[in-house]
């Protein structure tokens, strides 16, 4: 017998009966054995008794399989509308009810403070988008969607991965993504088998279709963006199939191709065709045209980054006189939403098809107080905060999930500006990095957690650090 089953008195593949006590922020439910070993259990909500099957060992936990509900929680959310298995792990949350995944949510972002130190820190209510009659919205929200392509013995379908594998599960119709989109996906499936197109395997690095990558406008009549990734530089039947997809479903303004030949297990390549129509799409964000090229980042949750964007402004209390730095900008969202606010607006982002939208989108708003840098944002600050003609009075950050370099939030103390308003969608590195400018001298605001994805484990974040 190995060690870890010693020491844990658990085999793999034995039931275990549990009290469910917690919920972590993977959505998988927390309970402990009889001999106090933590088993986690993918789909078992806090209130719950459990029947599972242990089907990881560790020295330190293991890993059950729910096999029966024996008691149901109250927090446990009965209309759930997936029909994905739990396997999918897309929505750590779809078992709990959407007030209890707030509570989550709000406890993982105070943990996250407290980790970094900072347990005086002040956490707000998660904030949420609802409807007219003042009920969240938790379904249907994503305005992007990327299906992986897979050959079955039923034939080529379209899903996601399924959670820490490269196994697709579930299906086409996933209720966080817009209807229209499985209908694409089902019709592009089709298409492939009509036309004898193969199937991408990562095995071997043969085949074409690799990946379905789809995005949507904001309302009822919405444009839509197709992108497909192949490995290889053609696709063929590219003209019939754009023009087929354009007919069946006319909301579609662009269909492009990715060209993406790496061996690897990144979605997207560097380079982009056009097949037919626009190279994007165009949505209206906070009053603003904005055009989405396939490769900008945007927020996957239109209504709900409004209300980020609003949040963050609210915080900036803008008085129309300041020079505002936009980091990490991607095609200027969060920027041209205040630009009206601002005297001058400068942006920075390393994407060059992002800093290109950027730049069109502001003309197209005729926007004439902003101008958009292409460059790595540390790179892009240091240079800048370097000319004794710029001196920015507030800066807006919005970094990806690993967060921001120690160097540039020194760099960032150094300057006269006297607020940052931080934008984050990982807590962890947030509250880390807010350690970092409390340290320099800066003063935290109440932290603001934004919900922007529903179901899942994810929580966006606002604060407001000024000098002090």
């Amino acid at each position: 017998m190995s060690e870890s089953k010693k020491k844990n008195g658990i085999k793999k593949n034995t039931a275990a009966e549990l009290e469910i006590t917690a919920v972590s922020n993977l959505g998988y439910g927390v309970g402990r054995t009889d001999d106090g070993v933590v088993v986690f259990v993918p789909g078992a909500v806090t209130g719950d008794r459990v029947r599972t099957l242990i089907i990881k060992v560790t020295k330190s936990y293991c890993v059950g399989k729910l096999t029966e509900i024996l008691k149901s929680s109250d927090l446990r959310d009965k209309t759930d509308p997936c029909r994905a298995p739990a396997t999918c792990g897309g929505c750590a949350y779809r078992a709990v009810k959407y007030g209890h995944e707030l509570e989550l949510k709000y406890a993982n972002v105070r943990a996250e403070f407290d980790k970094a130190g900072l347990p005086d820190a002040e956490i707000l209510p998660v904030l949420c988008v609802k409807d007219k009659n003042g009920i969240p919205v938790t379904w249907r929200y994503r305005n992007k969607g990327q299906y992986r392509f897979a050959k079955t013995k039923n034939g080529i379908r379209a899903g996601f991965y399924a959670s820490g594998t490269h196994r697709v599960a579930g299906d086409e119709n996933c209720p966080l993504q817009p209807e229209i989109f499985g209908q694409i996906a089902r019709f592009t499936c089709k298409f492939a088998e009509i036309h004898g197109i193969t199937v991408y395997d990562e095995a071997d690095g043969k085949g074409i279709l690799r990946h379905l990558y789809l995005r949507y406008g904001a309302g009822e009549n919405g444009e839509i963006g197709v992108c497909l990734v192949i490995n290889g530089r053609t696709l063929p039947a590219a003209e019939e199939y754009a023009a087929e997809v354009m007919k069946m479903f006319p909301r579609i303004v662009s269909v492009t191709l990715n060209i993406n030949l790496m061996s690897s297990n990144v979605i997207l390549g560097d380079e982009y065709v056009t097949v037919a129509g626009k190279d994007g799409i165009t949505d209206v964000f906070c009053g603003k045209k904005l055009e989405v090229s396939p490769a900008a980042f945007y927020q996957v949750n239109h209504d709900a980054a409004e209300l980020l964007c609003q949040t963050a402004a609210g915080m900036a209390q803008l008085s129309g006189g300041e020079r505002l730095l936009d980091l990490y900008c991607g095609i200027g969202t969060v920027g041209l939403s205040m630009a009206e606010k601002v005297s001058e607006l400068v942006g920075v982002e390393i994407v060059p098809q992002a800093v290109e939208c950027a730049v069109r989108n502001a003309e197209a708003n005729r926007v004439g107080n902003a101008r958009f840098i292409c460059a790595d944002s540390a790179d892009g600050a240091a240079a800048l905060l370097s000319d004794p003609q710029y001196a920015p009075d507030v800066i807006v950050l919005d970094p990806p999930r690993k967060g921001c370099a120690e160097e540039l939030l020194h760099t960032l103390t150094a300057c006269r500006a006297k607020k940052i308003v931080y934008i984050s969608c990982n807590p962890a590195t947030l509250a880390r990095d807010c350690a970092i400018l409390a340290a320099d001298g800066w003063r935290m605001s109440p932290v603001q957690p934004v919900d922007l994805f529903p179901r899942t484990g994810h929580v966006e974040t606002v604060v407001l650090m000024s000098k002090v």
